[in-house]
Protein backbone atom coordinates (compact mmCIF):
# COMPACT_ATOMS: atom_id res chain seq x y z
CA UNK A 1 0.00 0.00 0.00
CA UNK A 2 1.25 3.56 -0.89
CA UNK A 3 1.28 6.89 0.90
CA UNK A 4 -1.87 8.25 1.75
CA UNK A 5 -2.37 11.46 0.25
CA UNK A 6 -2.29 14.17 2.67
CA UNK A 7 -5.84 15.30 1.62
CA UNK A 8 -7.24 12.25 2.84
CA UNK A 9 -5.10 11.91 5.85
CA UNK A 10 -7.21 15.47 6.73
CA UNK A 11 -9.99 13.72 6.30
CA UNK A 12 -9.34 10.86 8.57
CA UNK A 13 -8.29 13.49 11.54
CA UNK A 14 -12.01 15.37 10.90
CA UNK A 15 -13.69 11.30 11.17
CA UNK A 16 -11.29 10.40 14.42
CA UNK A 17 -12.74 14.08 15.76
CA UNK A 18 -15.75 13.22 15.14
CA UNK A 19 -15.91 9.62 16.33
CA UNK A 20 -13.73 10.09 19.61
CA UNK A 21 -10.90 7.04 18.23
CA UNK A 22 -7.45 7.69 16.74
CA UNK A 23 -6.52 5.30 14.77
CA UNK A 24 -3.34 3.19 15.15
CA UNK A 25 -3.13 2.31 11.40
CA UNK A 26 -4.86 5.11 9.38
CA UNK A 27 -5.48 2.87 6.77
CA UNK A 28 -8.49 0.91 7.97
CA UNK A 29 -10.02 4.55 8.49
CA UNK A 30 -9.35 4.87 4.91
CA UNK A 31 -10.96 2.09 3.82
CA UNK A 32 -13.91 2.24 5.95
CA UNK A 33 -14.68 5.97 4.26
CA UNK A 34 -14.25 4.89 0.43
CA UNK A 35 -17.42 4.12 -1.30
CA UNK A 36 -17.41 1.34 -4.21
CA UNK A 37 -18.03 4.33 -6.47
CA UNK A 38 -14.57 6.51 -5.80
CA UNK A 39 -12.43 3.07 -6.30
CA UNK A 40 -14.68 2.33 -9.62
CA UNK A 41 -13.38 6.13 -10.50
CA UNK A 42 -10.11 6.39 -9.18
CA UNK A 43 -8.21 2.74 -10.54
CA UNK A 44 -5.12 4.10 -9.69
CA UNK A 45 -5.54 4.30 -5.87
CA UNK A 46 -4.91 1.30 -4.28
CA UNK A 47 -6.77 1.33 -1.59
CA UNK A 48 -9.75 -0.55 -1.04
CA UNK A 49 -13.19 0.20 -0.69
CA UNK A 50 -15.69 -0.29 2.61
CA UNK A 51 -17.63 -3.32 0.74
CA UNK A 52 -15.81 -5.79 3.51
CA UNK A 53 -15.61 -3.58 6.55
CA UNK A 54 -19.23 -2.67 6.33
CA UNK A 55 -20.08 -6.82 6.51
CA UNK A 56 -17.77 -7.02 9.35
CA UNK A 57 -18.98 -4.39 11.19
CA UNK A 58 -22.52 -5.33 10.54
CA UNK A 59 -21.87 -8.54 12.42
CA UNK A 60 -20.45 -6.51 15.34
CA UNK A 61 -23.57 -4.64 15.47
CA UNK A 62 -25.42 -7.22 15.35
CA UNK A 63 -23.51 -9.42 17.96
CA UNK A 64 -23.18 -6.37 20.26
CA UNK A 65 -27.01 -5.83 20.48
CA UNK A 66 -27.80 -9.20 20.93
CA UNK A 67 -25.81 -9.52 23.50
CA UNK A 68 -26.60 -6.34 25.60
CA UNK A 69 -30.24 -7.76 24.92
CA UNK A 70 -29.21 -10.44 26.28
CA UNK A 71 -28.08 -9.01 29.37
CA UNK A 72 -30.54 -6.59 30.15
CA UNK A 73 -32.25 -6.95 33.53
CA UNK A 74 -35.49 -7.41 31.75
CA UNK A 75 -34.81 -10.81 30.50
CA UNK A 76 -36.43 -10.45 27.05
CA UNK A 77 -37.72 -13.20 25.13
CA UNK A 78 -36.11 -14.22 21.72
CA UNK A 79 -38.90 -12.81 19.69
CA UNK A 80 -38.90 -9.35 21.56
CA UNK A 81 -34.67 -9.38 21.65
CA UNK A 82 -35.46 -10.09 17.14
CA UNK A 83 -37.57 -6.96 17.11
CA UNK A 84 -35.70 -4.42 19.63
CA UNK A 85 -32.57 -5.19 17.35
CA UNK A 86 -34.30 -4.71 14.19
CA UNK A 87 -35.38 -1.30 15.15
CA UNK A 88 -32.05 -0.25 16.70
CA UNK A 89 -29.76 -1.76 13.79
CA UNK A 90 -31.82 -0.68 10.82
CA UNK A 91 -30.67 1.58 8.37
CA UNK A 92 -33.05 4.89 9.27
CA UNK A 93 -31.27 4.46 12.83
CA UNK A 94 -27.74 3.98 11.91
CA UNK A 95 -28.18 7.21 9.41
CA UNK A 96 -29.57 9.21 11.71
CA UNK A 97 -26.72 8.84 13.74
CA UNK A 98 -24.70 9.40 10.62
CA UNK A 99 -26.10 12.64 10.09
CA UNK A 100 -25.66 13.85 13.52
CA UNK A 101 -22.04 13.66 13.06
CA UNK A 102 -21.93 14.94 9.19
CA UNK A 103 -20.27 12.02 8.27
CA UNK A 104 -21.64 12.25 4.34
CA UNK A 105 -19.08 15.48 4.01
CA UNK A 106 -15.89 12.69 4.97
CA UNK A 107 -17.15 10.03 2.78
CA UNK A 108 -15.04 9.19 -0.62
CA UNK A 109 -17.53 8.91 -3.77
CA UNK A 110 -17.25 8.75 -6.98
CA UNK A 111 -18.39 12.16 -9.43
CA UNK A 112 -21.18 10.23 -10.75
CA UNK A 113 -22.41 9.02 -7.13
CA UNK A 114 -22.14 12.53 -5.57
CA UNK A 115 -24.10 14.15 -8.68
CA UNK A 116 -27.04 12.28 -7.34
CA UNK A 117 -27.17 12.93 -3.94
CA UNK A 118 -24.75 9.70 -2.21
CA UNK A 119 -23.56 11.92 0.14
CA UNK A 120 -27.50 11.95 2.24
CA UNK A 121 -28.46 8.72 0.90
CA UNK A 122 -29.53 6.58 3.83
CA UNK A 123 -28.12 3.22 2.23
CA UNK A 124 -24.53 5.08 2.00
CA UNK A 125 -24.66 6.53 5.43
CA UNK A 126 -25.42 3.74 7.26
CA UNK A 127 -22.70 1.08 5.35
CA UNK A 128 -20.02 3.82 6.01
CA UNK A 129 -21.25 3.94 9.49
CA UNK A 130 -20.93 0.13 9.70
CA UNK A 131 -17.75 -0.16 7.71
CA UNK A 132 -16.43 2.36 10.89
CA UNK A 133 -17.38 0.21 13.51
CA UNK A 134 -15.52 -2.78 11.21
CA UNK A 135 -12.40 -0.73 11.21
CA UNK A 136 -12.53 0.18 14.98
CA UNK A 137 -12.61 -3.37 15.69
CA UNK A 138 -9.78 -4.22 13.64
CA UNK A 139 -7.65 -1.56 14.65
CA UNK A 140 -8.43 -1.46 18.19
CA UNK A 141 -10.28 -4.62 19.28
CA UNK A 142 -13.48 -5.54 20.67
CA UNK A 143 -13.54 -3.60 23.30
CA UNK A 144 -12.99 -0.31 21.32
CA UNK A 145 -15.49 -1.18 19.12
CA UNK A 146 -18.35 -1.98 21.96
CA UNK A 147 -17.03 1.58 23.34
CA UNK A 148 -17.95 3.11 20.68
CA UNK A 149 -21.46 0.74 19.41
CA UNK A 150 -22.38 1.88 23.05
CA UNK A 151 -22.12 5.62 22.76
CA UNK A 152 -23.35 6.01 19.47
CA UNK A 153 -26.68 3.51 19.72
CA UNK A 154 -26.82 3.87 23.88
CA UNK A 155 -30.01 6.66 23.50
CA UNK A 156 -31.35 4.83 20.56
CA UNK A 157 -31.41 1.26 22.65
CA UNK A 158 -32.92 2.80 25.47
CA UNK A 159 -35.70 4.26 24.39
CA UNK A 160 -35.90 0.60 22.39
CA UNK A 161 -36.12 -1.21 25.46
CA UNK A 162 -38.62 1.28 27.45
CA UNK A 163 -40.93 0.93 24.29
CA UNK A 164 -40.40 4.70 22.98
CA UNK A 165 -38.94 3.52 19.65
CA UNK A 166 -41.32 3.16 16.84
CA UNK A 167 -40.45 2.30 13.06
CA UNK A 168 -40.40 5.07 10.62
CA UNK A 169 -41.91 3.92 8.01
CA UNK A 170 -41.66 6.98 5.98
CA UNK A 171 -37.94 6.97 5.88
CA UNK A 172 -38.44 3.22 5.40
CA UNK A 173 -40.94 3.07 2.12
CA UNK A 174 -38.30 5.98 0.62
CA UNK A 175 -35.57 3.96 1.05
CA UNK A 176 -37.37 0.65 -0.63
CA UNK A 177 -38.69 2.87 -3.23
CA UNK A 178 -35.59 4.72 -4.22
CA UNK A 179 -34.27 0.61 -4.74
CA UNK A 180 -35.89 1.10 -8.00
CA UNK A 181 -34.39 4.42 -8.95
CA UNK A 182 -35.34 8.31 -8.40
CA UNK A 183 -39.21 8.27 -7.77
CA UNK A 184 -41.44 11.46 -6.38
CA UNK A 185 -43.46 10.58 -3.18
CA UNK A 186 -46.21 13.07 -1.97
CA UNK A 187 -48.08 12.56 1.02
CA UNK A 188 -51.86 14.09 0.12
CA UNK A 189 -54.17 14.71 3.21
CA UNK A 190 -58.26 13.52 1.98
CA UNK A 191 -59.93 14.92 4.70
CA UNK A 192 -59.75 16.02 8.46
CA UNK A 193 -62.93 15.05 10.60
CA UNK A 194 -64.37 15.68 13.77
CA UNK A 195 -63.31 18.94 16.69
CA UNK A 196 -60.19 20.21 16.95
CA UNK A 197 -59.37 18.80 20.08
CA UNK A 198 -59.94 15.28 18.70
CA UNK A 199 -59.73 15.85 14.91
CA UNK A 200 -58.49 12.82 12.75
CA UNK A 201 -56.49 12.87 9.27
CA UNK A 202 -56.51 10.76 6.55
CA UNK A 203 -53.42 11.09 4.12
CA UNK A 204 -52.96 8.95 0.85
CA UNK A 205 -49.19 8.51 -0.16
CA UNK A 206 -48.61 8.67 -4.07
CA UNK A 207 -45.36 7.22 -5.62
CA UNK A 208 -44.79 9.25 -9.26
CA UNK A 209 -48.03 10.09 -8.84
CA UNK A 210 -49.91 6.88 -8.18
CA UNK A 211 -51.72 6.35 -4.92
CA UNK A 212 -49.81 3.21 -2.99
CA UNK A 213 -51.40 3.88 0.86
CA UNK A 214 -53.31 5.53 3.18
CA UNK A 215 -52.86 6.14 6.20
CA UNK A 216 -55.34 7.65 9.61
CA UNK A 217 -53.81 9.76 12.83
CA UNK A 218 -54.87 11.89 15.32
CA UNK A 219 -52.06 14.59 13.58
CA UNK A 220 -50.99 15.08 9.89
CA UNK A 221 -47.68 13.12 11.02
CA UNK A 222 -48.87 9.62 12.43
CA UNK A 223 -51.31 9.81 9.65
CA UNK A 224 -48.28 10.07 6.64
CA UNK A 225 -46.50 7.30 8.57
CA UNK A 226 -49.91 5.10 9.16
CA UNK A 227 -50.16 5.65 4.81
CA UNK A 228 -46.34 4.80 4.76
CA UNK A 229 -46.87 1.38 6.67
CA UNK A 230 -49.96 0.68 4.39
CA UNK A 231 -47.70 0.83 1.21
CA UNK A 232 -44.83 -0.90 2.74
CA UNK A 233 -47.26 -3.99 3.90
CA UNK A 234 -48.65 -3.81 0.13
CA UNK A 235 -45.54 -4.17 -1.53
CA UNK A 236 -44.42 -6.62 0.82
CA UNK A 237 -47.76 -8.66 -0.02
CA UNK A 238 -47.31 -8.27 -3.89
CA UNK A 239 -43.93 -9.70 -4.10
Amino acid sequence: MGKIPESILETVARLEQRIGYKYRNKQFAVNALIHSSYSNEHHSFAAKNNERLEFLGDAILDFVLSLMLYNDKNSFSEGEMSKMRALIVCEASLSVCAQEMNLGELILLGRGEESNGGRSRPSILSDALEAIIGSIYLDGGMEEAEGFIMGLLGETYNKAVSGMLFMDYKTALQEELQKSGDIQIQYKLVEANGPDHSKTFKITVYANGKPIGTGVGKSKKDAEQMAAKAALEEMNQAQ
